[in-house]
């Protein structure tokens, strides 16, 4: 592993795989994966919520390479997460929340806002996740929205509850969308200070360590200075592409740590894994597809055509069904020692779970799929006449 480090900046996961995308701190990334992030991984999974190593790996620049001063190279933000998934699935999500958080600041209007949160985002000195999973449901016509915004001198009053936020915790802050009546939206920025009451979730069955808290808020006031996209739609239609695509990233990451849990068995058990289906070979060529297909649409995560958007939703829905098949083999090549809950591939089936069910869960997919096909279908049939 450190040999395959020391040949330069390339992207390497914690086995020493190239990734074949090069950039400064991309080695750092993949040792800190490789030793303290690995050590740490069952504890994570259990419950530690791991801010010493996401400030590691923001020193390392893990959390910068998709925004607008670092040319927006998704190539590499995946990269990035997929190394640090390979290694810990919870602390991958982690840095999913932290860039989604990174690229709507960047992203907004609010050069202010901008300016006093996001330099000390991305340094790891402070905190942030997002609040958009009910948002993102409800402008998809699966739930309503929980949050209510009334406009008020200065700002906006919001009242209301999410079940579950990550990446949270007090002192901390994420972003969040209330509606605003009338088929409006307003995105802001939410400090989670003494007037917000944080709720402890039930005990998941893993990914414990992602600090998930349901919250409440009650009359919380947003300054203007304070709102990130006014209105929301048209924000969320530029980076609803971006923030789908970037979750490929942790997919691809725990499918590269269940192809390293086969490989390690090899020796072993290779005499009769032969006989499994999905051995580490097979995967490995259906991920290197499924990679290269995600590189490319990161070349324009920006774009906002049904098109694109139709395959962004595609590779993720295909990236979820792939890592649950991933982990599932990893298992079962493992035998019972796969079976203990110590065990990596143990936890890499509970982290394949939560990649199907995180929003947009693989259903959400199918829906926004389904959506999309019956819109743009007849305009397809007109513009063939």
């Amino acid at each position: 592993m450190m040999d395959a480090i020391a040949r330069g900046d390339r992207s390497v996961d914690p086995a020493g795989n190239d990734c074949g995308r090069t950039a400064p701190g991309l080695d750092v990334i993949a040792a800190l994966a490789a030793g303290p992030l690995a050590a740490k991984a069952a504890e994570i999974d259990e419950g530690h919520y791991p801010l010493d190593m996401m400030a590691s790996l923001a020193e390392a620049g893990a959390f910068s390479f998709h925004l607008a001063e670092q040319g927006q190279r998704y190539d590499l933000a995946l990269a990035a997460m997929e190394t640090v998934s390979s290694a810990c699935g919870s602390t991958g999500f982690l840095t999913w929340a932290h860039d989604v958080m990174g690229l709507y600041l960047d992203e907004s209007e609010n050069t202010a806002l901008k300016a006093r949160i996001l330099p000390t985002h991305l340094a790891g000195k402070t905190f942030g996740g997002t609040a958009l999973s009910n948002p993102m449901k409800a402008l998809a016509g699966i739930e309503p929205m929980l949050l209510k915004a009334v406009p008020v001198p200065g700002g906006w009053r919001v009242s209301g509850s999410l079940p579950w936020v990550s990446h949270i915790g007090p002192g901390q802050y994420c972003a969040a969308l209330a509606s605003t009546g009338e088929g409006r939206e307003m995105m802001f920025f939410l400090p989670l200070d003494e007037r917000v009451t944080l709720r402890q979730c039930p005990k998941f069955s893993g990914m414990e360590g992602t600090g998930t808290w349901g919250i409440t808020l009650q009359d919380f006031f947003v300054p203007q200075e304070d709102v990130i996209a006014d209105p929301a739609r048209p924000f969320i239609k530029r980076i609803r592409a971006a923030f789908i695509l970037l979750q490929a990233g942790m997919a691809t990451g725990i499918s590269v740590g269940a192809i390293n849990d086969i490989r390690a068995v090899e020796g072993h058990l290779g005499h009769v894994n032969r006989f499994l289906h999905d051995g580490a070979d097979a995967l490995q060529a259906e991920l290197d597809d499924l990679r290269a297909r995600v590189l490319v649409l990161a070349q324009t995560p920006f774009d906002t055509s049904d098109d694109y958007l139709m395959s962004v939703l595609d590779a993720r829905t295909e990236g979820a069904e792939f890592v649950l098949r991933a982990a599932q083999s990893a298992l079962m090549h493992q035998g019972a020692r796969g079976y203990l809950m110590s065990s990596a591939p143990q936890r890499r089936i509970r982290e394949s779970h939560f990649v199907a069910i995180v929003t947009p869960a693989i259903k959400h997919l199918r829906w926004e799929m389904d959506r999309l096909q019956r819109e743009t279908m007849p305009q397809a049939k007109e513009h063939a006449a």
